[in-house]
């Protein structure tokens, strides 16, 4: 990479809002880990229960790692306020007493699914490829400014759409899951586009120049080749 677009960016005009949400979102567009050839089958109803098992296994070690990235960008906050509303996001995936929270939602869909909870939590059984990309995400989310951070999260704008066509694909193809190991993908309809908006709004409020909107969109970027390589590695890892 040379230091050309670097140096164009410090002198170029920022951005409108609307130009600079649209850039953001052309990056999801194209970019978003739904149109991996892995999803597309899963959606298609072709993936063997070992498949489907194996992704559930593998993006656990994904989702256990959401609060652990969530409490850096936290840390890095420095008003109260902004701290109250991103512990949000650490509460909807811990929860607040045991039972609760995404983490225990996505237990039990690998219980509905066939997998046991020690199964769940053996993180020996991860694949290095999947170990490879969630270190890279929590570790850019320790080193890096909250404004990259936060960016990174921006792949919400489009879990809404995955999740719903997700639920309407494990109803229609996958009837041995039981229905109700489905409410991680339910609950996270309504918080994808709450927790999407949330970082929008302060990524827009950061984001002043056009060396830190770019900065903003290639941060998403980066988030997308993370999800696109968690999958590489699952649909790589065997029949």
């Amino acid at each position: 990479m040379t230091t050309t677009p670097v140096r164009a960016a410090a002198t170029a005009a920022p951005w409108t809002p609307a130009e600079f949400t649209e850039r953001l979102r052309a990056v999801t567009a194209e970019r978003y880990h739904d149109r991996h050839p892995f999803h597309q089958r899963m959606h298609q109803g072709e993936l063997s229960p070992a498949e489907l098992r194996r992704w559930i296994a593998n993006r656990f070690h994904y989702q256990r790692h959401i609060p652990v990235k969530d409490a850096l960008i936290l840390a890095e906050l420095d008003r109260p306020a902004l701290r109250r509303a991103w512990l949000r996001r650490i509460r909807d995936q811990d929860g607040t007493a045991d039972g609760e929270g995404g983490i225990e939602r996505w237990l039990r869909l690998g219980e509905a699914a066939g997998l046991t909870r020690e199964e769940l939590w053996d993180a020996s059984r991860v694949l290095p490829g999947v170990r490879l990309a969630v270190d890279g995400y929590v570790t850019f989310c320790r080193l890096r400014p909250p404004l990259d951070a936060v960016a990174a999260s921006l792949t919400e704008l489009s879990a809404p759409g995955l999740m719903r066509t997700r639920i309407a694909a494990f109803e229609r193809h996958y009837p041995w899951i039981d229905p109700d190991g489905l409410a991680y993908f339910r609950t996270r309809v309504d918080q994808g586009a709450r927790d999407a908006a949330q970082a929008l709004d302060l990524v827009h409020a950061w984001a002043r120049t056009r060396e830190q909107q770019e900065r903003a969109v290639a941060a998403l970027t980066f988030k997308c080749e993370v999800l696109w390589a968690l999958l590489d590695a699952v649909a790589g890892s065997g029949p």
